[in-house]
């Protein structure tokens, strides 16, 4: 649980980091609004540092000769890859066609929802099984982060194409857990080659499917390709590249406790654990934008309301009595 936990911290920084990223040009138009690639190459960008990470890791370690023999030696490597796929980018396009037709905050209540799908995936696939109160207090969760993603200013252009990104998201995070779940109690592939695995999948097939299908499909930035425009970007902006490095190392950080604690306490509880990410990311970004301040007074800080700290008290609180079984507890301790 600590793990997860932890996952879920780190993440939150993850994710704030990569918000201040997406505010900077050239991620931005003249406007200020943030381009239509962007997502899509932050992520390609991000997943790229992040499986660099990975490798040096491991290699550091002396064990990178075992993580190739986990991928190309064993049938649950390559599921690994399958299931980097279906979370990597084909769940994160789902978030981004989320959030692009129906608001930022039907995309984290797309990313709130998965635990349940994984949930439900995992007591199918894996018989992991949850108490009654567990499930109840998993729905609380889900309705906090709502809380703490509900706008009133949510402006559709597409019910359609929205509600199928935010389906396609769940189902693709809530599916890579559960395949994950599986292949980590393969006792060759541990947390640490399963994380090399995903990240370096999810970057190449980022590179060589999902950057090039949107060049092909005519979306262009600049008068650039996807390729062409990312290729770009590491000319004279390198505190961005920086940037996005740093937050590509909190999400190999991060990814390595998430997977940890799927394989130590299941898909399910790990789970509802790691969407407290979304109360984290709420606190964190409350110092980012205090420490602005002291640094620039023209910078106003956005105070939490006092429904959001509720209901950044109910997720975080509820998260832990999702993932705790107070039996299996009692039990230990009596012992």
């Amino acid at each position: 649980m600590f793990a997860g936990i932890l996952a879920a911290v780190t993440w939150a920084l993850e994710t704030v980091i990569i918000g201040v990223a997406l505010a900077m040009t050239p991620l931005v138009n003249s406007v200020g609004e943030a381009i239509f690639l962007a997502p899509f190459i932050s992520t390609f960008l991000h997943d790229t540092f992040s499986a660099i990470f990975s490798w040096i890791y491991n290699g550091a370690r002396g064990q990178l000769p075992n993580a190739m023999k986990a991928l190309f030696g064993t049938k649950s490597g390559k599921w690994v890859v399958i299931a980097a796929i279906i979370g990597g980018p084909v769940g994160m396009t789902g978030y981004v066609l989320a959030v692009t037709y129906m608001g930022a905050s039907i995309g984290a209540i797309a990313s709130a929802i998965f635990p349940a799908i994984g949930a439900v995936l995992a007591r199918i696939f894996l018989k992991e099984k949850m108490k009654w109160y567990q499930w109840v207090f998993l729905a609380l969760t889900i309705l906090g982060v709502y809380g703490l993603s509900y706008s009133t200013d949510l402006a559709p252009k597409n019910y359609l194409l929205g509600i199928l990104g935010a389906l396609l998201c769940a189902f693709g995070w809530g599916i890579e857990a559960v395949i994950l779940a599986k292949c980590l109690r393969d006792p060759e592939v541990t947390d640490e080659f399963a994380l090399q695995i995903r990240q370096t999948t999810s970057a190449v097939f980022y590179g060589l499917a999902i950057l090039p299908i949107l060049g092909l499909m005519g979306f262009r930035e600049a008068g650039r390709t996807p390729w062409a425009f990312t290729a770009g970007m590491f000319a004279g902006n390198g505190k961005l590249i920086l940037i996005i490095a740093v937050a590509g190392l909190f999400a190999t950080v991060s990814y390595l406790f998430y997977y940890r604690a799927i394989s130590q306490i299941g898909a399910s509880k790990a789970m509802a654990l790691n969407i407290t990410y979304t109360a984290w990311a709420m606190i964190f970004a409350l110092v980012y934008d205090l420490f602005r301040h002291m640094s620039d007074a023209s910078h106003a800080v956005a105070y939490p309301s006092p429904l959001t700290i509720v209901c950044a008290a109910v997720v975080l609180v509820c998260s832990i009595f999702a993932a705790a079984d107070f039996r299996e507890i009692f039990a230990k301790n009596q012992a």
